[in-house]
């Protein structure tokens, strides 16, 4: 058993919004590994931040995605920073992997001034720039192929990914680093 497609990107590229769509699309379930975390938990992933701190949460992360890449059938969205850690990236391996890349000025009218999202706290526009530089070229590690969401509505990027699934545009062959 393996997800459909697994979606990646910082806070804003719309994995849950257009996770859902593509979900709907395919009539499977989606799910989403952050939701996960905070069920495990039992509170909101900020309480995890601030209770537990952020290497706490990292491990739960690590835990959520290996069990959701193994039991999993339908559309899976990643939390922004899961790929940081290189055995989820490995766990990855063999997964189509489909990258929602996002540009600074529309992750940041997206996501607010960091309403909710720990890592946002202080300074959130230089905060997100530089997780944005820092996790692009994770991203693009473990991508099949990547899909522009700026200036696009959820619907516009489902329906590529759609297509995408279908067999109407081929995935991008994926070089794996060793």
């Amino acid at each position: 058993m393996a997800p459909v497609c697994v979606l990646v990107g910082v806070m804003g590229a719309g994995k849950t919004s257009t996770g859902l769509l593509v979900a709907k699309g395919l009539g499977v379930d989606f799910r989403d590994t952050d939701s996960d975390i905070e069920a495990t938990a039992g509170k909101p992933i900020p309480e995890i931040f601030v209770d537990d701190g952020e290497e706490h949460f990292r491990t739960l992360e690590r835990a959520a995605v290996a069990t959701a890449l193994a039991s999993f059938d339908g559309v899976l969205a990643l939390g922004g920073g899961a790929i940081l850690a290189e055995e989820n990236r490995a766990a990855l391996a063999g997964h189509r992997v489909i990258y929602l890349s996002v540009e600074l000025s529309d992750a940041v009218r997206r996501v607010g001034l960091g309403t909710g999202r720990p890592l946002l706290a202080i300074n959130p526009r230089a905060t997100l720039k530089h997780l944005l530089d820092q996790r692009r070229p994770l991203y693009t590690e473990v991508a099949t192929w990547t899909v522009v969401t700026d200036g696009r509505t959820p619907e516009q990027v489902a329906e590529e990914i759609l297509a995408g699934l279908a067999g109407d545009r081929p995935p991008a062959t994926r070089t794996v680093r060793s």
